[in-house]
């Protein structure tokens, strides 16, 4: 009896070792398990967060360019125009951020992005060069413009349809005036008051402004709704020179080349001229009772082939 008592509880024994090492073994492979899986986490994290945030326009990723406060651009820009060139470089390399937003306003033109932030740097040093901190206005604002301009002003010299150099300055010298007066009267100018203020024809500030517009497309759409799409094509159509009256022209044309010299002459001075049948008798020295007979016999012939 005691030999069975002393055999149960060694089994006992034996079975809560194996079962307590069994434990310890899923409890420490739960937990490399956890850890592994805890750093792969971590580090797809950082994946995804690196492609989140970068963004590289030329080779530069903004998502690791310092921010400055106003306070501390302010301080950067006096030592920069004292002439600290390191510092200069590091204050372009911080305010790309103005760049990359002002080009997304031109991400619709077709134009090559890496094109468009080249030019806005340019902007952007400009800006730089030419920001007094006396006015008290952020660095931004005055920026921001500038690099706006920069990029329209290449866009217009980039484009297809050249303009001299001259009906530019004089457009951009009539936007000018027309800023002027628009302030002094209040109201929007005209083109003649325009022309008059500039001491300048009126014709030649018309084509002045028309040179600096910007191609459209025909088929640019200018409306959609659920259905069709309405273009500029639709609304510049010429309702004059449709085909229809381009066709009857050329059958005109070839029927009046079936009639007589004499009856086309007549022809033509009737309805091309508007002379009166007394007129045209006087010229060719006949009757007006044969122009009349003779205009007949013509049109009657013609509209055969009308």
């Amino acid at each position: 009896m005691i030999k069975e008592e002393t055999d149960e509880e060694q089994l006992w024994a034996d079975i809560s070792s194996v079962v307590g090492s069994a434990l310890d073994k899923f409890i420490a492979m739960r937990e490399t398990e956890g850890a592994a899986l805890k750093a792969d986490v971590l580090e797809k994290a950082d994946v995804i967060e690196d492609m989140v945030s970068k963004v590289e326009i030329c080779g530069v990723n903004t998502a690791k360019l310092p921010l400055y406060k106003d306070g501390e651009m302010m301080e950067m820009i006096e030592k920069i125009h004292a002439g600290d060139k390191e510092l200069r470089d590091e204050f372009i390399k911080g305010n790309l951020r103005l760049v990359l937003s002002v080009i997304q306003r031109f991400s619709g033109r077709g134009e090559n992005p890496d094109d468009l932030f080249q030019v806005g740097c340019i902007g952007l040093i400009k800006a730089l060069d030419n920001f007094d901190t006396s006015h008290g206005v952020k660095f931004s604002t005055y920026a921001v413009p500038m690099i706006i301009g920069e990029i329209r002003r290449y866009l217009r010299d980039n484009n297809s349809i050249r303009v001299s150099r001259s009906m530019r300055d004089l457009a951009y010298k009539a936007l000018q005036t027309k800023e002027q007066l628009a302030a002094k009267l209040l109201r929007e100018p005209t083109v003649s008051e325009i022309a008059k203020a500039m001491d300048t024809k009126r014709e030649d500030v018309v084509m002045a402004l028309e040179s600096i517009q910007e191609p459209v497309s025909l088929y640019e759409p200018v409306f959609h709704d659920d259905g069709d799409a309405i273009y500029v094509m639709d609304q510049v159509q010429d309702s004059k020179n449709t085909d229809v009256k381009w066709i009857e022209n050329i059958s005109l044309s070839e029927a009046m080349k079936k009639l007589s010299p004499r009856e086309r002459h007549i022809l033509n001075m009737r309805f091309f001229e508007g002379k009166t049948q007394m007129e045209v008798a006087e010229e060719i020295s006949i009757s007006q009772a044969q122009v009349s007979r003779l205009e007949k016999n013509a049109l009657k012939y013609m509209r055969k082939y009308v």
